[in-house]
């Protein structure tokens, strides 16, 4: 008789996980962060509640964890994986094609609402916000810090420049615009806080 393998129990977890990280990210889209929940994630995964609490101890860290994936999984996509903001050479149009970027996945439906659920709740949440931060934010951020450091390096910035400030200028004005829905996020006004910036942060 031949030789029956056994079930890959490894392939089992990863299919069990990607169904909770979409469960998890729907819900909140659906309902909202404070109407999720661990049984309602598994119910829509289709998997044990129990299958959640053995790997996460809270819904916060399940959408956490999902909101990570998918990030991830839109790096994956286009070959980002880890990688830095393209240095090349010319600094305004390396900055427009990241933030363009930004614009593209805050307007884009499967990140805006889970999103939107997940920065409300760090609101109020001040342990989830320091996961949110530690996880996502501060790793995005510093992607921009090395890019701008490069360029300070070869004069194309100020010596005195404070990096953490330069990339709150940057970044701080398309958040806002998104969160508040003050204005439309498009890739003109991405150009704009490019041009905008840069023109204070040059050497004088």
């Amino acid at each position: 008789m031949p030789e029956t393998k056994p079930p890959d129990s490894s392939r089992r977890s990863d299919r069990s996980r990607r169904a909770i990280y979409d469960a998890a990210l729907a819900l909140v889209a659906e309902l909202g962060y404070p109407r999720t929940t661990i049984e309602g994630i598994a119910a829509r995964a289709g998997v044990g509640k129990q299958t959640i609490y053995r790997w996460w101890p809270s819904k916060a860290a399940v959408l956490l964890e999902a909101f990570v994936d998918l990030g991830d999984q839109a790096a994956e996509a286009v070959g980002e994986v880890g990688a830095a903001i393209p240095d090349t050479g010319d600094l305004a149009a390396d900055l427009r094609l990241v933030l363009r970027a930004t614009v593209d996945e805050l307007v884009d439906p499967k990140y805006d609402l889970p999103t939107r659920a997940l920065a409300a709740e760090g609101i109020v949440d001040a342990e989830l916000c320091a996961r949110y931060v530690e996880k996502l934010l501060r790793p995005s951020l510093q992607l921009y810090v090395d890019r701008l450091a490069a360029a300070r390096a070869h004069g194309d910035l100020r010596t005195d420049l404070d990096l953490d400030i330069a990339v709150e200028l940057l970044t701080g004005p398309l958040s806002g615009r998104w969160m508040m829905r003050t204005g439309p996020l498009t890739h003109d006004y991405a150009d704009r806080l490019v041009d905008y910036v840069l023109g204070g942060l040059t050497p004088r």
